[in-house]
């Protein structure tokens, strides 16, 4: 548990690092005085100043980090190096540039990822020039209270023989799994986190095939490679693809929301993150790599959305200012992301709490 929390707060570090470093790097270019740049939350441990005029600090709490610019919180207005004294262009540029970095940063991940190869289903062919390697048969989804949850099947089981049979093709592989004549169970041999072991499976009624069923998705796996001039293009279209699913399913979420459906079971606090970053590492570099580059996509997929106290809010009040041709009461701007932030906390503790209760009470 000690090590999935230590790669969970460096994974996530790296992410917000990233992004921050977006917002240092347009600041700079767009001549405003970045008055601190914080790896780390408060209290400091230790700091240094730049040539710049930049403090660089260390701080105590391990999540992620922090840029300060001078006058982006309205003052110092009359001060040329001042976020505040800029044009809107140029602030819109800073604030969204945060984005951007973690785009770029899943794009690479991306493309380091196909080059060394990445986890993908193969069923049905691949590309032309691409090398897939290790094919196996996996299972990628598993109903609830079916019988392959209760022998304790899991999502990311590698089958390795069903009935004593070894097969290399998920069409072939889901056909095994049809129930025997004489209702006696299936004998499933799987690779699970590294050991291999043999399930006893017997089939029970699935009320989605309203039939006799083991309850478990197969498919055919493998891990694609592509040659390096093809990486960076297909780590591209992955990012753009990956990036329009996280859009769809935050839509989706949204809509949930106003048809008053629950959606806090479709969310994960930091715990849930947590957890999920030590099953996927138990899987692999390779997967761990893909997962980072997701993760980077879904914090600027979140960070973009037009609410209070994130980047997307402080774009609408931007927007504003364009519209109007005038800026915003800065003491109405300082109070809503006040606001957004508090219900971003309470959202947090929310989902956290749900998370705990989930995993260690369940």
């Amino acid at each position: 548990m000690i090590w999935t929390i230590l790669l969970f707060l460096l994974l996530l570090s790296v992410l917000v690092l990233v992004h921050e470093f977006g917002h240092y790097i347009a600041a700079r270019k767009a001549g405003m005085t970045v008055e601190e740049f914080g790896i780390g939350f408060p209290p400091r441990l230790f700091s240094w100043k730049a040539k710049s005029g930049t403090t660089w600090s260390v701080n105590a709490i391990p999540l992620g980090g922090f840029v300060k610019i001078k006058g982006e919180s309205g003052d110092d207005i009359g001060a040329p190096d001042s976020f505040a004294a800029k044009s809107w262009w140029r602030r819109f540029s800073v604030v969204i540039a945060g984005v951007v970095m973690n785009l770029v940063l899943a794009w690479f991940l991306f493309s380091v990822g196909f080059l060394f190869g990445l986890p993908a289903i193969v069923e049905g062919g691949v590309e032309a020039g691409v090398t897939v390697t290790d094919r196996a048969i996996n299972i990628v989804d598993v109903l609830p209270n079916s019988a392959a949850d209760i022998a304790g099947l899991e999502v990311g089981d590698r089958v390795l023989t069903i009935d004593g049979a070894a097969y290399d093709a998920g069409p072939a592989a889901r056909d095994a799994l049809t129930p025997h004549e004489d209702g006696s169970p299936l004998l499933l041999m799987i690779a699970h986190e590294g050991e291999t072991q043999t399930v006893s499976v017997s089939p029970l009624y699935v009320e989605e095939l309203g039939r006799e069923g083991v309850g478990v998705a197969l498919v055919e796996t493998g891990f694609v490679h592509y040659p390096w001039y093809l990486a960076p293009v297909k780590g591209a279209e992955t990012t753009l693809r990956s990036t329009w699913d996280v859009l769809s399913a935050f839509g989706g979420l949204i809509a949930s929301m106003f048809r008053q459906e629950d959606v806090s079971a479709n969310l994960s606090g930091p715990v849930g993150i947590a957890v999920l970053t030590g099953q996927v590492a138990s899987l692999g570099i390779s997967h761990l790599v893909q997962f980072a580059a997701m993760l980077s996509i879904n914090l600027a997929v979140i960070n973009v959305l037009p609410f209070p106290a994130l980047d997307g809010g402080r774009l609408v009040f931007l927007l504003y200012e364009v519209i109007r041709r005038k800026k915003a009461s800065l003491k109405i701007e300082q109070t809503v992301h006040a606001l957004g932030f508090a219900a971003l906390l309470l959202v947090v503790v929310i989902v956290t709490v749900k998370d705990i209760v989930h995993i260690f009470f369940k």
